[in-house]
């Protein structure tokens, strides 16, 4: 009979927050494969449990290297413990080429539910939660990073970031560039930990805040593009959204169409919109 892989959350934070299940895992496992075997052995420490199986390190680096292995492990009919080194497994995170792999060969796959930076920002940001996206890292490169913030500039649900303390500043100014300046956002900061901070405020003043420096682990949850009619969309938005899928790469054309198919307006009206706003620069 083949084996079980677990997917195991891990505390973002306070290791309080673990959950009572992990422990008997941990004790259990016959292969724990960790992201960070120090940070395993940390923890194993703090819930005074001593670890039962063989551990590995499973990690970026590695990842692609050692999923045969544990595969085998599984086929072999071993209870294989993934552990991450904050939250859950897979979740921007190694593990999913471990659970596709898993899956591919039919073998059992399940989940020690545990604490996510994710649900855990989206809860305290103060926006809506009732639909949301997952964005993971953002691009390091500007150019890049404005790419993939502009293919989110009109979505409508919530989006959540993970982003590094050393660039929230400019990636805040980029959002509040596309998104516009006005558009609410929550920047959680350090999640459970003992300087927790939730700021909230508009993209604009979230990016001049975070321009003084910003230390700990980040998630950025922004507020999804507002349902707007056509009375709502004066010409500067349409010229903003004209632009937008411009420097996307799409031809003028293509865009005056398309903005003119999700405002409900002819495309003449975002057309003298995009010519008067080009006299008036000139």
């Amino acid at each position: 009979m083949t084996g079980t892989l677990v997917l195991a959350g891990t505390p973002i934070g306070d290791v309080a927050d673990a959950p009572p299940r992990l422990s008997k895992e941990l004790a259990e496992a016959d292969v724990i494969a960790a992201e960070d075997t120090r940070r395993l052995r940390r923890l194993t420490q703090a819930l005074g449990v001593m670890p039962g199986g063989r551990v590995v390190s499973y990690f970026e680096g590695n990842e692609s290297a050692r999923t045969p292995e544990l595969v085998e492990a599984l086929r072999g009919g071993s209870r294989v413990l993934l552990v991450t080194d904050a939250g859950m497994p897979s979740v921007s995170d190694p593990g999913y080429r471990l659970v596709a792999a898993a899956v591919e060969h039919d073998i059992k796959v399940t989940a020690v539910p545990g604490p996510s930076a994710v649900l855990t920002a989206l809860a305290l940001s103060g926006l809506p939660v009732d639909r949301f996206c997952f964005e993971g890292f953002l691009p390091r490169k500007a150019g890049e990073r404005l790419s993939r913030l502009r293919e989110n500039a009109d979505e409508r649900r919530t989006l959540v970031y993970f982003e590094a303390p050393h660039r929230l500043d400019d990636t805040l100014a980029a959002m509040a560039e596309v998104f516009g300046a006005d558009r609410r956002a929550a920047v959680c900061r350090e999640l459970t930990k003992t300087y927790e901070e939730v700021k909230r405020g508009p993209l604009a003043d979230l990016a001049a805040w975070a321009a003084e420096g910003v230390r700990g682990e980040i998630t950025v949850v922004v507020e999804g593009a507002p349902e707007s009619g056509p009375e709502e969309l004066d010409a500067e938005e349409l010229v903003r959204r004209v632009r937008i899928r411009e420097d996307a790469g799409e031809r003028r054309k293509e865009a005056i169409a398309a903005v003119a198919a999700e405002a409900g307006l002819p495309k003449r009206v975002v057309f003298d919109a995009v010519v008067a706003a080009k006299r008036s620069a000139g």
